[in-house]
């Protein structure tokens, strides 16, 4: 790999070595004792999988081991290692060179493996050609998003044999980027089983990784996917994987998460999809990103700023983070409140003009941002004039990004504007607002936006403006405006408060989906049991 004067080298290798007892178990998860069988490990690194695989004993009954490796010390190492042991055979190689090489001619009864995790901006151009190859010749897609890991998982379940099996440890993320969404589409056409087996605990601490152990099988009897959620690896000893049914794989590009829940909530999902009472989000607004600002740090400031520069005639009320927003109104009050409390609540917009045709005060903040490099980022030095941010508009209004306990719809009454840690919602004409914001807060659709949105191994659920398109929020065009004003006042004392938020979904959900609209109490307590369920595991990993 080219590497980078400002980047480690493990990080440009992407290797991040994996527990032998984790490679120890994913062997073990395989009938491998009485048959003679070919094995692939594309990117051995150390060695862990190699010393799993001989104190399992599979070199004495597998025709050939074959190891691959591109770091020259690591493949000396490994065969070393295994100089006793005639049939494995360590190639210090490139695996995309190697599988280029041998041109699908040699197959495999078992893979396994921890592939590189390597960003693409990190490989070199014939890296890039070669992954792209491999990609395409899938009628996959190639982009700049994407990572190695999905390449070597394309490129080895090609090399499986007609009942061959793959067990690689890989980024949890892809159950839900969009950037896996031609590989987790692939996969399900080109294997007849697969079982992500999820833990709790991260695996790879170092880096804050979530990992899966990903298991795939070739096969003529389509079983379908299954998730195993485990704590630990000590859980991996004991559990019995059989134990947990297969779930019928949709071939058609969508997010895995959805097989954390069970078949009967999976079907309330796909009823509610269909439901002429309810609605994609995305057909009463437009969602779009927030501001981009460049800098947060030098646009986003407080009153004591403002006064020290004189930049009253050039800021905006601003929503800045997801503490400045405490209700489901963005009050003139609520603004207020944050400025009074030293919150940086107030966005610069400075006109488009040069810099000596604005004020002196004004002009030395400018200077000082120049001084401190604030212009330096890429977003800010793109610009004709960096201190100038494009594209700002007042929605009507904010929708979290970023969220931990419960994500946020806010009603803007203030005129505000927000950076991109909210996305910005325009209401489609004709639609009135405060309906669509009392349709959120419910079960249902607190359960599509786990769905929706994305997980990261701190806990945080992030959605993009185009999975909150996607979630379903129930028409209220029936229910009289005093009586949404009503609920609406209910809601929001309860978030002011700081109560539980189950307490408004549970207004909601009594009074909209029950009393209005007449979904059963077990329906809303599914879709409750759906968001929970998804929440309790995402803030375990927090």
């Amino acid at each position: 790999m080219k590497l980078k004067a400002d980047s480690t080298k493990q990080k440009l290798r992407g290797a991040y070595y994996t527990p032998l007892p984790l490679a120890e178990m994913m062997i073990d998860l395989f009938d491998h004792q009485d048959a003679a069988i070919k094995v692939l490990e594309p990117s051995c690194g150390d060695g862990v999988f190699l010393d799993a695989a001989i104190q399992k004993k599979i070199d004495q009954t597998a025709k050939e081991i074959i190891a691959i490796e591109i770091d020259q010390n690591e493949a000396g190492k490994a065969a070393e290692y295994t100089k006793e042991h005639k049939n494995v055979i360590v190639y210090n190689e490139d695996f995309f060179d190697y599988y280029h090489r041998i041109n699908d001619q040699e197959k495999y009864d078992l893979i396994i493996g921890n592939p590189p995790y390597i960003r693409y901006q990190y490989l070199d151009e014939k890296q890039r050609e070669l992954l792209s190859d491999i990609l395409t010749s899938q009628g996959m897609k190639a982009n700049k998003l994407i990572n190695t890991w999905v390449g070597f998982m394309v490129a080895c379940v090609n090399l499986l044999s007609e009942q061959g099996k793959i067990a690689f440890v890989i980024p949890a993320e892809i159950m839900q980027v969009a950037y896996a969404e031609d590989l987790r589409l692939f996969l399900a056409d080109q294997l007849s089983k697969i079982t992500l087996i999820t833990f709790e605990e991260l695996i790879f601490p170092d880096i804050e990784q979530e990992i899966v152990v990903f298991v795939g099988e070739k096969g003529k009897q389509e079983k379908g996917l299954r998730i195993i959620s485990l704590n630990n690896l000590e859980d991996l000893r004991s559990y019995d994987i059989e134990t947990n049914d297969f779930q019928q794989l949709q071939h058609v590009h969508e997010k895995w998460t959805k097989y954390f829940i069970s078949n009967e909530e999976n079907a309330l999902i796909k009823q509610i999809k269909g439901d002429e009472k309810f609605q994609k989000l995305s057909d009463a607004a437009l969602v779009n990103i927030g501001i981009t600002t460049g800098n947060n740090k030098f646009f986003s400031v407080d009153q004591d700023i403002v006064n020290e520069y004189e930049l009253h005639d050039v800021v905006r009320p601003l929503i800045g983070r997801s503490a400045h927003a405490n209700s489901l109104y963005f009050r003139e009050d609520d603004w207020m409140q944050n400025v009074s409390n030293g919150k940086a609540a107030y966005l610069i917009d400075f006109p488009e003009k040069d810099m000596e045709d604005f004020p002196e005060k004004q002009r030395e903040y400018i200077r000082l941002g120049e001084e401190n490099g604030e212009n330096t980022g890429y977003k800010c030095k793109i610009r004709d004039r960096w201190y100038c941010i494009p594209s700002i508009w007042v929605p009507d209004a904010f929708f979290l990004r970023r969220n931990n306990l419960y994500p946020k719809f806010v009603l803007n009454c203030c005129d505000a504007v927000s950076t991109d840690t909210m996305h910005r919602v325009k209401f489609h004409e004709g639609v009135e607002p405060e309906r669509v914001v009392l349709s959120y807060y419910n079960s249902i659709s607190f359960a599509f936006t786990e769905l929706c949105g994305r997980s990261y191994g701190g806990g945080v659920l992030e959605i993009l403006p185009g999975e909150v398109g996607n979630i379903m929020i129930p028409k209220l065009d029936g229910i009289p405006m005093q009586q949404v004003r009503r609920l609406l006042k209910r809601v929001d004392a309860v978030i002011r408060q700081g109560d539980t938020i189950e307490k408004a979904l549970d207004i909601v959900d009594k009074n909209i989906l029950v009393a209005a609209l007449g979904y059963d109490e077990k329906t809303c307590r599914m879709a409750r049991g759906i968001w929970k369920k998804l929440q309790t595991r995402r803030l375990k990993r927090g």
